[in-house]
């Protein structure tokens, strides 16, 4: 071994070292036992490690607790991380560097905010907490936010919507920019000095009376830093794009045109990502293609439009708009699938029988001609009836996919099916009705030839080569449950009456989907569902591919809708690359980026989560005093959670509110006890409600307990 690569051995074995104590601060290791956590078997290698280990408590990053034994030396050790802040004023820190979360006490978080990313000091620690005491603010997750105005005669205090944003903001007279006392407005913050208790803050837009429909919707829209319009820039470059197709990229491609071709889309859907085809190939065989807008053709690496879109990374979907990924010309025209217009497309091809055997697969660039545009309800109505325009595709493919969403659930599939709630709006966006969104056949049609597509995509590109390295790639990947969290739901569910299974993968999934099927139609099943899906770790997007638990599948991808998911986007741009031949990836720093989309993603969802929170808590407000059934969906020490049957609406009881009994909180079972009378409220039980107060400032809806 030559002398420079010994040096960089040493200065690899140096740094895994220093990250294994950081994260491990509490433990005490000799080089023994850290030559056998980092498959060390050497005599030289171990000889170097214990010497390292003297060396390191020599700088003072480590400390000698016995001979031979070092601990990580708090005086001289930082991280770094992500605050999550809790709405008392305390905050964690989550960094990579630790494998416990830190958590730091409000006379120790300086002047960091919510999601800030911070260099923490480590402190000595009790037994089961790591503490932390934050020294630097590296980077602010962001300076705008969205709150109230409180005006005195020199001076104002915003204060913040965010309950996780523990300080007001001070305001000069002269930041107040025409704001009057008690109005919504977003504020930017302009410093916070060391010793300061407020950040100094300027008001950047006037919002209007909290609790009006405009002013809301852009507090929201401020408060998750989502964009309002597109740059001038990507604006010029979008309109640039032609639409016309040139013959010489017609030829480039497979043509589809004269196959029967179909769409199916929510009835206001403008942006249309997917098309089916359907060929009747004889002898029970038949051919479906799953034809997926070519965003990649008009958004290209480099420009503008792709800056902009890998930034937004998804569309976001509030109760009254889209903030879309793409300019409309691209993702309401161009890219769009539009009916009896010729679009460019990028598709998958199954030759599959009545049985739903896969006998043949293509994949490849293509241009395509919907004949017909469905909304989901007129593609229902002809499965139901079982004749129509289409009649024979859409039956044939509604039968195909039944088999393969049985198959699916045979193999591990997970079956979660939420209810997703919609609102009726009036002219002035205020909430009329109140209605749920259904999965019936022709959604599950749909998305049973998405989760096909996705599957072979990934599996075509993931699956190595024999002996050949995998090739980069972004899969959607998802975790099987945290072992802990499925514990306790298996405890809760047997006092429930139920029974989830805790050893090997596939005999979980299948216990789940049975007590989901158990639970359908009951009182509890909206309850059930949500704790299940809380088992579960997250989606997300990663180059790293560890299979998708909740499907079942060894290789998934997001391939189907790039109108919407930038990480669609890259997909078919790498899809692209390997096709034609290339082994080397396309796309620089493509975990970084996988990443990016995953935060985004969570960021929309919030989003979209908080306009449908203000939404429940605004149609609420006409109904005070009305009384409504409903389930217990959670037990706190300050409070009952009730869901509303009839309008999937969420409030709370308070428990110093009951004036029929003083109630404590049992959290082993998850219930509230009266103390004297023993009445018992727990989760999954029936209830009767009166609205007492929604307040639209807070988005909370105010219930109390009913005979």
């Amino acid at each position: 071994m030559s002398k420079n690569q010994k040096k960089k051995d040493n200065k690899l074995i140096k740094q895994t070292v220093e990250q294994y104590f950081s994260a491990h601060p509490n433990q005490v290791f000799n080089y023994k036992q850290l030559s056998r956590i980092l498959g060390i078997t050497d005599a030289k290698g171990k000889q170097y490690l214990e010497k390292l280990l003297f060396s390191l408590a020599e700088n003072d990053f480590l400390k000698e607790e016995r001979r031979g034994k070092f601990r990580l030396n708090f005086k001289g050790s930082y991280i770094t991380g992500r605050t999550d802040f809790t709405s008392r004023g305390s905050a964690y820190v989550i960094s990579d560097e630790s494998a416990d979360d830190i958590f730091v006490s409000q006379k120790h978080v300086k002047n960091a905010l919510h999601g800030d990313l911070v260099k923490v000091k480590l402190l000595p620690s009790s037994r089961d907490k790591q503490k932390g005491e934050i020294v630097e603010v590296i980077e602010r997750r962001k300076v705008h936010f969205s709150g109230i105005i409180q005006k005195s005669k020199n001076f104002a205090f915003f204060i913040p919507d965010d309950n996780k944003v523990h300080v007001d903001f001070y305001i000069s007279k002269n930041d107040l920019g025409g704001a009057e006392d008690g109005e919504k407005v977003v504020a930017e913050i302009k410093d916070w000095p060391d010793g300061a208790d407020n950040p100094f803050a300027k008001v950047t837009k006037v919002l209007g009376q909290p609790g009006e429909h405009f002013a809301e919707i852009h507090a929201i829209i401020s408060e998750f830093d989502l964009p309002e319009e597109f740059p001038h820039a990507v604006m010029k470059e979008a309109e640039a794009t032609p639409e016309i197709i040139p013959e010489s990229e017609i030829k480039k491609r497979r043509d589809f045109r004269k196959i029967p071709t179909i769409t199916i889309d929510p009835i206001d859907a403008k942006d249309f990502d997917d098309a089916l085809s359907f060929e009747d190939l004889g002898e029970g065989l038949y051919r479906i293609g799953v034809h997926i807008a070519d965003v990649s053709h008009y958004v290209r690496p480099g420009t503008k439009l792709d800056e902009e879109a890998y930034n937004r990374a998804t569309s976001v979907y509030l109760v009254d708009r889209v903030i879309p990924m793409l300019p409309e010309k691209l993702s309401n025209n161009v890219c769009s699938l539009r009916p009896e217009e010729d679009r460019l497309a990028f598709s998958a091809v199954f030759d599959i029988d009545k049985n739903a055997k896969i006998k043949n697969t293509w994949v490849g660039r293509t241009i395509i001609r919907s004949d017909k545009r469905f909304a989901y309800e007129e593609a229902q109505e002809i499965i139901e009836k079982g004749k129509g325009i289409f009649d024979t595709e859409i039956l044939t493919i509604n039968s195909i996919a039944r088999i393969l969403r049985q198959k699916r659930f045979a193999n591990g599939a997970i079956n979660f099916e939420q209810t997703e709630v919609k609102f009726k709006l009036d002219e002035k966006g205020k909430p009329i009705e109140v209605f749920f969104k259904e999965s019936k056949e022709a959604h599950q049609l749909i998305e049973e030839f998405m989760l096909l597509a996705n599957k072979h995509v990934a599996t075509l590109i993931g699956k190595p080569e024999q002996g050949k390295s995998p090739k980069p790639f972004v899969y959607r990947i998802h975790d099987s449950p945290d072992p802990e969290k499925l514990r306790d739901f298996s405890v809760f569910a047997k006092k429930m009456g139920y029974n989830v299974k805790l050893e090997g993968n596939k005999h979980i999934s299948e216990s789940l989907n049975g007590l989901l099927s158990d639970v359908k139609g009951k009182g509890e099943q909206h309850m059930m569902e949500q704790l299940a899906i809380r088992t579960m770790a997250k989606a997300i997007y990663s180059t790293n591919n560890i299979g998708h638990y909740g499907l079942g599948f060894s290789f998934y991808s997001h391939f189907t809708s790039p109108i919407r998911r930038y990480p669609d986007l890259m997909v078919h741009r790498l899809l692209a690359h390997y096709l034609s031949g290339e082994t080397k990836p396309l796309i620089d720093n493509l975990e970084k980026r996988c990443k990016h989309c995953s935060e985004m993603e969570k960021v929309a969802s919030d989003a979209e989560r908080a306009s449908i929170k203000f939404k429940q808590v605004e149609y609420m407000s006409e109904r005070i005093g009305k009384v409504f059934t409903g389930i217990i969906t959670g037990v706190t020490e300050w409070g009952i959670y009730v869901e509303m049957i009839e309008n999937k609406c969420e409030g709370m009881i308070r428990l110093k509110d009951m004036k029929d009994d003083y109630y404590f909180f049992d959290e082993k079972n998850y219930r509230a006890v009266g103390k004297k009378y023993g009445e018992v409220y727990q989760i999954g039980q029936g209830v009767n409600v009166k609205i007492i107060k929604a307040d639209l400032m807070k988005k909370q809806i105010e219930l109390q307990i009913m005979e």
